[in-house]
C-alpha cells in the first residue's frame, strides 16, 4: 500500500496559521449578563445590593411558581413541577450570586462631566472594587467602560482608564479575575490599537502580567459591522487589540439609531440587529472572541409608588403587577431571542430584570436537557463515532458543541451536577471542557 502523499509545507503553514487564529472557545466561563450602572454610583457592595432588589421585585410581582410561570408564559404543558423548578433556581441564583458580570460605566451611563469631576470619580470608583475585592464582595466577572476613542473624546477615555487602573493596583495590588475593559462606539482599527498599547503600557508600568488587561469591543456602529471596502470589519478590529480582545458586545440603541431607525423600532429583534449579529457570529466564529447581545430598555417598574406613610389601592397594585409583568415578558423574549441565535450573554439595566433574565437562561436550557443528555451519552458510549438518536443525527464535530451546552449550564446555575452527570460522564471528566480529552481520557483507562 502507497503511503499518502505528503502535504505541501504551505499547506502546513496555512493550517497551523488557521489554527492559531482560531483556536475555538476559550474555555473560560462566559457571564450570561454584564449589568451597567454609572461609575458615580458604584460602591463595592453593589452587587449585593442588586440582589437585594432582585429579591424584592421577585417577592413583590410573583411570589409563586404559579404567577411567575403566568407573567412569562412558561410551557403549561411542563406543569408545575417545571415553574417550581425554575422559580426556586432563579429565587437560589439571586441568593448565590444575583450579578454574574459588572461594568462599571464612565459613558452612556455616566455622562459628559468637568474633567476634576471624572477624575475624581475614576480614583474612587477603583478604591471601591479594590475593597469589593478585600471583602469579597465583587461579582465574578467585573470591568469599566471608557469613553471612546473618538477625536473628541479618546484623551478623556484614556486618562479615565489610566487613572482607574493606576489607583486600583496601588490600592489591591492585584486586578480582580475577570477584569475587563471596554471599548465602545469602535468605528476604526486604530481607535482598537491605542487603547491595546495604553493597555500595554499600564502592564509595564505596574509589573502586571502582559496580556493581564483584557479589552472588549462594543459593536454599536455600520462600520464595526462592515468596512468601507465591504468585507467585515470585526476581524481587523479583534487583530488590532494584538491578542487582548475577549469579547465583542452588540449595542442595539446606538446601532439602530446609525442605520437611521426610529426611535419606536429600536428593538433588539429589529432586521439591521439580526443582519448585525449574524455579521458578528460568522466572522468570529472560531476565534474565541465570546459575544454578547445588547440590553431590553423598557423597565420593570411599576407607575405607582405609595406616598410615605400610605399604601397603594388595591387598583394601584394591579396596575404595577400589570406593567411590570409586560416588561418581564418583553425581556424574557428578548433573552429567549437571543439565546436561540447563539448569544448567551446580554446586558441588563435594571435589578428588577435579573428574574427574568435568569428565568429565560434556566428555562433555554432545561428545556433541551433531556435530549441533550441522551445524545451525548449515547455519543461518548460511540467513542465519537456517528450515532443516531431519535431523528437527530450526530456526527464527531458536534461532541464538543454538546459538552459546551452542559458547561453553559452548570456555569449559570441551570443545570445541577447531578443533571450533568446523566450524560454519563463525571464533574472531572465535564471540568476538562474538551470532549477530545475527554475521548482520550477514556481510551488510555480501558
Amino acid at each position: 500500500m502507497k503511503k499518502a502523499a505528503r502535504p505541501p509545507a504551505s499547506l502546513d503553514r496555512a493550517n497551523r496559521a488557521f489554527a492559531r487564529s482560531h483556536p475555538g472557545e476559550s474555555g473560560e466561563r462566559q457571564p450570561v449578563h454584564t449589568v451597567y450602572g454609572g461609575a458615580h454610583l458604584f460602591r463595592s457592595d453593589t452587587a449585593p445590593k442588586l440582589g437585594a432588589l432582585a429579591r424584592r421585585a421577585l417577592e413583590e410581582y410573583a411570589p409563586t411558581p404559579a404567577l411567575l410561570a403566568e407573567a412569562l408564559g412558561l410551557q403549561a404543558s411542563e406543569g408545575q413541577a417545571y415553574a417550581a423548578t425554575i422559580h426556586g433556581r432563579v429565587k437560589a441564583k439571586l441568593e448565590r450570586e444575583p450579578v454574574e458580570d459588572f461594568r462599571i460605566d464612565f459613558e452612556d451611563g455616566y455622562g459628559h462631566r468637568p474633567d476634576a469631576e471624572e477624575d475624581g470619580h475614576a480614583r474612587a470608583a477603583a478604591r471601591e472594587v479594590a475593597r469589593g475585592l478585600r471583602e469579597g464582595t465583587l461579582p465574578p466577572f467585573i470591568g469599566i467602560r471608557i469613553k471612546p476613542l473618538s477625536s473628541e473624546l479618546a484623551g478623556r477615555g484614556l486618562r479615565t482608564l489610566e487613572l482607574f487602573v493606576t489607583a486600583l493596583v496601588r490600592e489591591a495590588r492585584a486586578l480582580p479575575a475577570g477584569f475587563v475593559v471596554t471599548l465602545p462606539k469602535v468605528t476604526i482599527a486604530e481607535q482598537v490599537r491605542a487603547a491595546a498599547r495604553a493597555l500595554a503600557a499600564l502592564e509595564s508600568r505596574h509589573r502586571l502580567r502582559k496580556g493581564a488587561l483584557r479589552l472588549e469591543l462594543m459593536v454599536e456602529t455600520p462600520q464595526s459591522i462592515l468596512a468601507p471596502s465591504g468585507e467585515a470589519a470585526l476581524p481587523a478590529l479583534v487583530a488590532a487589540a494584538g491578542g487582548r480582545c475577549s469579547g465583542a458586545h452588540f449595542g442595539t440603541y446606538d446601532y439602530t439609531a446609525s442605520c437611521n431607525i426610529t426611535a419606536a423600532h429600536q428593538v433588539m429583534t429589529h432586521p439591521a440587529c439580526e443582519f448585525a449579529k449574524h455579521v458578528m457570529q460568522v466572522s468570529l466564529a472560531g476565534t474565541g472572541v465570546m459575544l454578547s447581545d445588547g440590553a431590553t430598555n423598557v423597565m420593570p417598574v411599576g407607575p405607582h409608588r405609595a406616598a410615605p406613610g400610605a399604601a397603594l389601592t388595591p387598583d394601584q397594585v394591579a396596575e404595577n403587577r400589570a406593567a411590570v409583568h409586560r416588561a418581564w415578558k418583553l425581556h424574557f423574549d428578548d433573552v429567549r431571542a437571543s439565546l436561540r441565535q447563539g448569544f448567551y450573554q446580554g446586558w441588563d439595566l435594571h435589578p428588577a430584570q435579573l428574574p427574568t433574565r435568569y428565568a429565560a437562561v434556566f428555562s433555554f436550557f432545561l428545556e433541551g436537557l433531556e435530549a441533550a443528555s441522551t445524545r451525548l451519552r449515547n455519543f461518548i458510549e460511540k467513542a465519537a463515532q456517528a450515532t443516531l438518536v431519535g431523528d437527530v443525527f450526530d456526527d464527531a464535530a458536534t461532541g464538543q458543541g454538546l459538552l459546551n451546552y452542559f458547561l453553559r449550564g452548570v456555569g449559570c446555575g441551570a443545570i445541577t451536577p447531578e443533571e450533568a452527570q446523566a450524560t454519563g460522564l463525571s464533574l472531572d471528566e465535564i471540568k476538562t471542557r474538551s470532549f477530545l480529552a475527554i475521548l482520550k481520557g477514556r481510551r488510555d483507562g480501558q
